[in-house]
């Protein structure tokens, strides 16, 4: 029996960041789809290195480097984005648009208010600048489970000591939580979050402490980039990651973009904002599904699914006649 859309529900799209990057992302969509293999010579001619081949074949190392996963995971997205347009001659308007970290600039650019290009050449320096702050201020990133960001945040402020700092940088969903950091106030933090009860500490792969005040020379950097691209109003308001409300001006995508480099991704509460609004139906549109695992950890009444090989596409597309 076929399914039908809800339609007294609102839909969000969904826009992964990065970490959901993996060999072989976007081929099927190229092959299937006109759309999405347009999107990724687009972005070849765009960046002048082959981020196709890269995306389809790897080498995984080289496309785990952030300079090479940001611009991939956005064209990735993108290509889904045009993909699902196609397969559903674009009648599949979403209510919001939201994008974890990264992926909020996936949002902007599905949402009309950046193009794919401008997007493209800022997740590629913003993506060399994080590196190049990483660089100047080594840390690091760590998950801990078991514990809610409101009893991490005062871990954090006890664990940090002047220059030494320690912050939450991704509060992804109730007992799943990110810190951020140098590495002396991060061990500190991971040691009182243990006497704190969590049952996970996992130190992440990176050596980059992403969402912290350690990327402040790269938010610098970003700033006179975005100041001096065009941006439209948003087709749909994006909700933003850093006060987990919608904005709707070209003014406050530049405030935020900027912004979110230093400051927490507040995933919990923007989802419990779009539900507050009336969504029920979340769509991640591009390569992997962890925000998908997400929503229902938020919000147990709201339903999900992602969107990223042409099967599902498809069945989305089929399901929402």
């Amino acid at each position: 029996m076929e399914q039908q859309a809800d339609t007294t529900t609102r839909l969000a799209f969904q826009f992964p960041g990065q970490g959901s990057q993996h060999v072989g992302m976007g081929k099927a969509l190229a092959e299937r789809f006109p759309s999405a293999r347009r999107t990724f010579e687009e972005a070849d001619d765009i960046l002048g290195f082959a981020l196709s081949r890269l995306c389809f074949e790897g080498p995984a190392e080289t496309l785990t480097d952030t300079v090479n996963a940001q611009p991939a995971i956005l064209t990735t997205s993108i290509a889904a984005l045009r993909a699902l347009a196609e397969a559903t001659d674009g009648r599949i308007v979403p209510d919001y648009y939201i994008g974890h970290s990264l992926g909020e600039y996936s949002a902007l650019v599905a949402a009309g208010a950046l193009t794919f290009a401008d997007g493209l050449r800022l997740v590629r320096l913003r993506g060399e600048l994080m590196q190049d702050a990483g660089r100047a201020r080594p840390g690091g990133m760590m998950a801990v489970i078991g514990l809610d960001a409101r009893v991490l945040e005062e871990i954090c402020r006890r664990a940090s000591d002047g220059e030494q700092v320690v912050q939450v940088a991704n509060d992804n969903a109730p007992g799943q939580v990110v810190l951020s950091g140098d590495m002396h106030s991060l061990e500190r933090a991971g040691e009182l979050a243990k006497e704190a009860g969590a049952r996970r500490i996992i130190r992440l792969a990176v050596s980059i402490a992403a969402h912290s005040r350690l990327m402040a020379r790269a938010a610098e950097g970003l700033r006179r980039a975005v100041h001096a691209v065009s941006l439209q109003v948003p087709a749909a308001p994006v909700v933003a990651n850093v006060d987990a409300r919608p904005i709707h001006t070209p003014e406050e995508v530049r405030q935020e973009l900027v912004a979110q480099l230093t400051a927490p991704v507040r995933w919990t509460d923007s989802i419990r904002e779009l539900a507050r609004r009336g969504v029920g139906h979340f769509v991640e549109i591009g390569p992997g599904s962890v925000l998908t695992g997400l929503v229902g950890r938020i919000v147990g009444t709201a339903s999900a699914t992602s969107v990223g090989d042409p099967d599902a596409v498809l069945a989305f597309a089929q399901a929402w006649r």
